[in-house]
């Protein structure tokens, strides 16, 4: 077991990468089974997400070979159509090889999805939509079973999802006729992954609106795209330098992406200044402020920095709320900010209200999942004293080498190994 052991004090300053954005990454190397030919995504970091996806896609026939900032994919020999429970429950993002396999092989067997002890994703909306385009879905054993053909179909969603959204588009692009998807996700990443599928030769329209339609290409080619800016890592470092009072370049920062972030950050007097290069942070005169936050789907605050901002509010001069609507059990990392001396109460209804404190000190923390572990870090950064985070193969999860990274801007922070 590892952890991250971080002395706090320490105000950041320099410059900070962020490349590719894992929830962008994942589905797009899932379409790489739309096409026999070689699939390159750049930009992107090696990340332990994109290696189950890489295994799992390997296990299926898929030809992969990757370096630190690209991976190349090929599906021409793909033979097996069962995506194993051994990725799956590891890894929800592992699901959306359903979509491209019912696609184009017209059947598929995938394990029901893992990932996060964030509450549930209902998996019944991605069902219903493959249903619609005529597949037949069972469940048998733990996994899903869809067979197809496929044919276009009207799809509308009860709920908006990311997930579902990926899943029918992919499903939906060599399929024979019109799909059209309504109440669709707007998130950048779904976005971009309509993007690489066009440049694939896909016909899809509507991308960045809640009505997306799909018509039918008979076969996809192969082609490269750099994936979109992660606007989670670039919201977690904008955080970063408030509450350490530093002054932070985000490489490929796009302030466009975290507009919710930005205006919360700019209330506190922190800077921003976008170039062409990436985003100015500079929280030198930060005055933190408490204020009341609603997640909701793009373009609203984003359910992925709730974590990192509860972080920033714990530390704010008032009391604020957070009402979570995206999933009802994302508040697991507050009894470990507790812990460290926030005083962050959990009411009904999903919602957190949080009274600012002076100082947060330094414990043993144990991160729960990915985003909820890169809310620990960002109070061990300010904290006093020592904080020992545990179970970081969460954070490892969407925060690429992030001790060394963090370390180069000035912080006090080393990979550390637990004997128990």
């Amino acid at each position: 077991m590892y952890a991250f052991k971080i002395t706090g004090g320490t105000s950041l300053k320099g410059m900070i990468e962020v490349k590719g954005a894992k929830n962008a990454v994942l589905p797009m190397m899932a379409a790489a089974l739309l096409t026999d030919e070689p699939v390159t995504l750049t930009n992107i970091s090696y990340l332990s997400d994109v290696k189950i996806q890489s295994q799992l896609l390997e296990s299926l026939g898929v030809k992969i070979t990757h370096n630190e900032d690209s991976i190349t994919l090929q599906a021409d020999t793909i033979t097996n159509f069962r995506a194993d429970y051994e990725f799956v429950s590891k890894m929800r993002a592992s699901f959306w090889v359903l979509g491209p396999l019912v696609g184009r092989f017209g059947e598929a067997a995938v394990s029901l999805p893992g990932g996060c002890a964030i509450g549930a994703r209902p998996s019944d909306i991605y069902f219903a939509a493959l249903e619609s385009m005529g597949a037949m879905v069972d469940i048998e054993n733990g996994y899903v079973i869809a067979k197809g053909p496929l044919h276009g179909a009207d799809v509308s969603f009860r709920r908006i999802s990311v997930g579902a959204t990926h899943n029918t588009i992919m499903a939906a692009v060599l399929t024979p006729g019109v799909t059209t998807i309504y109440n669709a996700a707007r998130e950048p990443e779904v976005v971009d992954l309509i993007n690489l599928l066009n440049k694939m030769g896909a016909k899809i329209e509507g991308a960045g609106t809640n009505k997306i339609t799909v018509t039918g290409v008979e076969k996809l080619h192969g082609a490269t795209h750099s994936v979109v800016t992660d606007r989670i890592e670039t919201a977690s470092f904008a955080i970063a330098a408030a509450l350490t009072k530093g002054n932070i370049f985000i490489k490929g920062g796009r302030q466009d992406l975290i507009e919710p972030i930005a205006n919360i950050l700019q209330m506190c007097d922190v800077n921003l200044t976008q170039t062409s290069e990436g985003l100015w942070v500079d929280g030198q005169n930060a005055v933190l402020r408490p204020t009341t936050i609603t997640t909701s789907e793009y373009p609203g605050f984003p359910t992925d920095v709730q974590s990192p901002m509860t972080t920033l509010l714990a530390l704010a001069d008032g009391t604020s709320y957070i009402e979570e609507r995206i999933y009802e059990n994302r508040f697991m990392h507050v009894p470990e900010l507790n812990r460290m001396g926030s005083r962050i109460l959990v009411l009904p209804n999903d919602t957190i209200r949080i009274h600012g404190v002076n100082k947060l000190s330094g414990a043993t923390v144990m991160s729960s999942d990915l985003r909820g572990g890169m809310a620990l870090v960002l109070a061990a950064l300010v904290a006093k004293g020592e904080t020992i985070v545990k179970r970081i193969y969460h954070i490892e999860r969407g925060y690429y080498k992030l001790e060394e990274r963090l370390a180069a801007l000035g912080a006090k922070i080393e990979r550390v190994h637990l004997e128990n």
